[in-house]
């Protein structure tokens, strides 16, 4: 039975991006740290992550900030509510209690997209720029 050829072996065409030497260096330790043998694979892999999931890097953070606001209102819904509780009060918890259901869900709908993170301890060569992996 004949063995399928690599990959790599159709990739005739060429995607490049202009980086700055600390950039370059960043994004090559990046890479290794995550455990990709080439700056190039993790390129690839994270094009196709945004490929597959149909979202872009920016859509993630802002809907993690849009997120973390809606609980930070959450947490204050909660706290005026159990206030009014402590001070024999009628407390009704239903909106806040479905605003919760909601923003869980749509929390696990993010997490759904993202991939489960591999963390990986790699030694750096001294003279290397430090790394700040958010992935």
């Amino acid at each position: 039975m004949p063995i399928a050829p690599s990959p790599s072996r159709h990739r005739s065409s060429r995607l490049s991006v202009r980086a700055s030497p600390t950039e370059l260096e960043r994004w090559n330790n990046a890479a290794h740290a995550l455990g990709h043998v080439t700056t190039a694979a993790w390129v690839r892999t994270l094009l196709h992550d945004a490929e597959v999931s149909h979202r872009s890097g920016g859509d993630i953070g802002s809907e993690i900030r849009s997120l973390r606001s809606d609980l930070s209102r959450i947490g204050n819904n909660l706290n005026q509510l159990a206030h009014a509780a402590h001070l024999g009060d009628a407390v009704a918890c239903g909106d806040t209690l479905e605003h919760i259901d909601r923003l869980k869900d749509r929390t696990d709908s993010l997490l759904k997209t993202l991939r489960p993170v591999r963390i990986r301890r790699v030694k750096l060569p001294s003279h290397s720029v430090p790394v700040h992996l958010v992935h």
